[in-house]
């Protein structure tokens, strides 16, 4: 038997791709980033919120040397950036996985244009990469709090002890 990658992998879109992708998903679009190293239950509870608050949710995912940069960790991320985004979208909430490699997302802001731009909340919405942008062309910006304190720090080092 001939196996292939599984259908979940379409939803990966080069950053170059993404303004042709997004014209094919439902409005409003929803936008949120970040490293998604280890997926947790936080995770998985923040992006289904996020998703509520549209019909499309893509996510921006850190490369490798973005997630360094960041100084989480000479170890981090944990997971290649091919398989964080395989993880993400394999989630039925997120409808478009892409990737950036800048210290920031909003070159991917520009290009898909979210209706909705969203981030954890561990940023005030006015601090929020993007948000001076999408409220500009009318959009709106979310600071969705937190409903499992989770972080992936916490869960390496709870490996680390045992």
């Amino acid at each position: 038997m001939t196996y292939s990658a599984p259908v979940f992998e379409s939803k990966i879109c080069d950053p170059a791709d993404l303004p042709a992708r997004v014209a094919s998903l439902s409005r409003p679009l929803v936008f949120t980033n970040g490293c998604f190293d280890i997926l947790h239950r936080g995770h998985a509870a923040y992006l289904a919120q996020a998703r509520a608050l549209g019909a499309s949710l893509v996510v921006g995912v850190n490369t490798d040397a973005s997630v360094k940069r960041l100084g989480k960790g000479d170890d981090r991320p944990v997971n290649s950036q091919q398989d964080r985004m395989a993880v993400l979208a394999a989630l039925e909430s997120v409808s478009l996985v892409t990737w950036f490699d800048e210290d920031t997302p909003l070159q991917l802001i520009l290009a898909c244009r979210p209706d909705i731009l969203v981030k954890g909340g561990d940023w005030a919405a006015e601090n929020i990469v993007g948000a001076r942008e999408v409220l500009d062309w009318g959009g709106q910006v979310h600071s969705i709090p937190f409903l499992f304190e989770r972080s992936t720090t916490s869960t390496i080092a709870k490996i680390r002890a045992l």
